[in-house]
């Protein structure tokens, strides 16, 4: 097992692996546990994590270095938010999902995880839970809206300390079903400089996610 540029992230080969935060031989998702060196490790797979699948492709390494609190918009069941848990421990990682299904596993998930705090509530109203977030350093989006540029910007307007980091996980096709990708992208691109946000890397994540874009970004 070898560091890599990420902190917190190991790799063996070309296979990314998280050292397990959780209680020991707890599986999130079904991954596969290793043990080197008394140290129990998490597969990290970039067909089942769209951050993961970033990573692969070349992410910039320091886009979580030094976060002193994080905000993740789109938790879903949780599998990229437990790897993120791996990671960012013991600094805390607030979880936003709207769904009531989703939210329950989420919930459960932190009942194992001492830094993970999931909250209820639609990423597109910040003011309805930035009161309990306060200032974060790192700002992940996953979400399946057609407004999902809008929902970064006023999350980072919100929450996202000055100089802050962030991942916005583009789902072209939640946009639109009918324009090219490359459009999407460009008018993402330009609604996030509109709101004094730096697109630093723009990385397609095909084979891993069809018709996702990452774009990691720093700002305002």
């Amino acid at each position: 097992m070898e560091a890599t540029g990420w902190p917190g992230v190991a790799r063996d080969g070309r296979d990314l692996y998280t050292p397990n935060r959780g209680p020991p031989g707890d599986r999130v998702y079904g991954e596969t546990l290793r043990t080197v060196d008394r140290v129990e490790y998490r597969h990290w797979d970039p067909f089942r994590s769209k951050l993961a699948a970033l990573l692969v492709k070349g992410a910039a390494t320091d886009v979580w270095r030094g976060a002193r609190k994080s905000l993740y918009l789109g938790g879903a069941h949780g599998t990229t938010v437990s790897h993120l848990s791996d990671v960012l421990d013991p600094t805390p990682v607030y979880v936003v999902e709207k769904s009531a299904t989703s939210f329950a596993p989420l919930l459960a998930l932190a009942r194992r995880r001492r830094n993970l705090l999931p909250i209820l509530a639609d990423a597109q109203l910040p003011e309805r839970y930035r009161a309990d977030v306060g200032e974060v350093d790192f700002l992940y989006q996953d979400v399946a809206q057609r407004n999902q540029a809008a929902i970064f910007v006023e999350n980072a307007r919100a929450t996202l300390a000055a100089g802050g980091r962030g991942i916005l996980m583009l789902k072209v096709r939640s946009v639109t079903q009918r324009r090219p990708a490359a459009s999407v992208v460009r008018e993402t691109r330009a609604e996030l400089g509109r709101a004094g946000i730096e697109v630093r890397q723009e990385v397609g994540l095909a084979p891993f996610a069809r018709d996702h874009v990452a774009l990691v970004t720093s700002g305002p």
